[in-house]
C-alpha cells in the first residue's frame, strides 16, 4: 500500500506534465480502439455468417445473373435443405445520399433461412400477402422515420424508374451483431415489372441462398451444385456464406490494412511521448536515486519505482481512453450506420487496449531505468543543490 502511494505521488509530482501525458495516452487509446472497431466492423458480416448457409453465384462474377430455373435443380441436390434467391436492387431513397442495402428476394424461403431476422408474425403475414410489400430493419426505419403502413418510393439505379413499396414489416436483430439497416421486397414484383420493359433481364437472379442439412458436409454440397452446372451457359460458384462475405472484404483489403497500420502508428507515437516524459522525470530525480542507493536500495528497487510510475501514468490514461471508446463508438456508429451497420466495441479490442497500455509503459521505461541504474552515487549527489 505504501509503495502504491509513493508511485502515485511520484507520477503526479509535476501535475501539468503528467496530466498532459495522461490526456495524450487517453486520446491515443481512444483512437486505437475506434480504429480497431472499424476493422472489426469490416468483418462483422463474416463473424455473423452461418455455417449452414451456402451462396451460389455466377462463376464469372456476381454481377452476372443466373437463370431462375436453377432453383429447382439446386433443391434436388443431396444435402440441400432449403433454397432461396434474390437480386441486389441498388435503389436509393429520394436521392443518391440516402443509400442503404436493398434486395428483392423470394420472401418465404429467404426469411426461413435467416432466423436472426426477427419479424412479428402478424407483420410477416401482411408482407407475404402484399406483392408490393417491403420489410425494413429497425435501424433503417428509425433513421428515416418509417412506420408500418408507410408508402416508400425507391429510385432504381440498376433498374430505372421509381419503384413504390408499402412497408409491411420491420425486423429486429436476434442479437446486436445482426445488420438492421437492410431493405427487402418481393422478387416477383421486380420480375413482373421488368418483363414489360426489359424482358431480356427477366427470370434471372443474382444469387441463390442455400440451407444445408449438415454444416460439416457443406463443402461436398457446394461441389455437387457446381458440378451440376459445369459447361453450361451460366456456370456457378458455390461457397460458404463466410467465404462469400470475405470476398467482398478482399475488395477493400488495402483500406483495412491501412487502418490497421495507422492504429499501430498511433500507439508508437504515444509511446515516444511517454518515453520522453519518463526520461525528463528520471533526469529530475537523479539526486533522489543517488540517495536511495546510498541508503542501500538496489537496482531492483529503482526499477520498480520507474516502471511503476510509468504504469500509473499509462494505465490511468488507458482506462480513461477505454471508458471514452464506448460512447464515441456509439456516436460514430449512429452517424455512419449506412457503412458500418454493426459497430460494436469487442472484448478483443479492449484486451488490445490494455496490452497496448502495458506495452507503452514497459518500453517507455526501459531507457530511463537503464540510465538511473548506471548512474554513480557521487555523480547523482553532485546534482543536488
Amino acid at each position: 500500500m505504501m509503495l502504491l502511494k509513493i508511485l502515485f505521488r511520484n507520477a503526479f509530482h509535476n501535475k501539468l506534465r503528467s496530466s498532459l501525458t495522461i490526456l495524450g495516452i487517453a486520446v491515443a487509446i481512444l483512437a486505437f480502439g475506434l480504429l480497431r472497431t472499424v476493422v472489426s466492423s469490416f468483418y462483422a458480416g463474416v463473424e455473423a455468417a452461418s455455417t449452414s448457409r451456402l451462396v451460389t453465384r455466377n462463376a464469372i462474377s456476381i454481377i452476372f445473373p443466373l437463370p431462375i430455373s436453377y432453383n429447382e435443380k439446386i433443391r434436388q441436390v443431396e444435402g440441400v435443405k432449403r433454397v432461396s434467391y434474390g437480386n441486389w436492387f441498388g435503389g436509393v431513397y429520394i436521392n443518391e445520399k440516402n443509400f442503404f442495402p436493398n434486395f428483392c428476394v423470394e420472401p418465404r424461403t429467404y426469411f426461413d433461412l435467416y432466423p436472426e431476422f426477427v419479424v412479428e408474425q402478424k407483420q410477416k403475414k401482411s408482407f407475404l400477402a402484399d406483392r408490393k410489400g417491403a420489410v425494413a430493419g429497425k435501424k433503417l426505419a428509425n433513421k428515416y422515420g418509417w412506420k408500418v403502413g408507410d408508402n416508400i418510393t425507391l429510385k432504381g439505379m440498376i433498374y430505372p424508374g421509381n419503384w413504390d413499396f408499402v412497408l409491411r414489416a420491420i425486423y429486429t436483430g436476434r442479437d446486436n451483431t445482426v445488420d438492421e439497416t437492410q431493405f427487402f421486397f418481393h422478387w416477383a414484383y421486380l420480375n413482373e415489372s421488368i418483363k414489360k420493359v426489359m424482358p431480356a433481364m427477366a427470370d434471372q437472379v443474382g444469387f441463390f441462398m442455400i440451407g444445408v442439412n449438415r454444416p460439416d458436409a457443406a463443402a461436398e454440397t457446394a461441389v455437387a451444385i457446381d458440378k451440376m452446372f459445369k459447361n453450361s451457359l451460366a456456370e456457378t460458384l458455390t461457397e460458404t456464406e463466410k467465404a462469400f462475405n470475405l470476398g467482398f472484404i478482399a475488395m477493400a483489403e488495402a483500406i483495412v490494412t491501412a487502418i490497421q497500420m495507422v492504429s499501430f502508428v498511433v500507439i508508437f507515437i504515444i509511446m515516444a511521448v511517454v518515453a520522453n516524459t519518463m526520461a525528463m522525470t528520471t533526469r529530475e530525480r537523479t539526486g533522489d536515486y543517488a540517495i536511495l542507493k546510498t541508503l542501500g536500495f538496489g537496482a531492483r528497487d529503482i526499477t520498480i519505482l520507474i516502471f511503476g510510475e510509468a504504469l500509473v501514468i499509462t494505465l490511468t490514461g488507458g482506462l480513461i481512453g477505454i471508458a471514452l471508446t464506448f460512447p464515441a463508438a456509439r456516436v460514430f456508429g449512429q452517424q455512419l450506420s449506412t457503412y458500418f451497420p454493426v459497430f460494436l466495441v469487442s472484448a478483443k479490442t479492449i484486451y488490445m487496449d490494455v496490452i497496448a497500455a502495458f506495452l507503452i509503459a514497459f518500453l517507455a521505461a526501459i531507457i530511463p531505468t537503464s540510465h538511473a541504474i548506471r548512474i554513480r552515487i557521487a555523480d547523482g549527489l553532485r546534482r543536488i543543490g
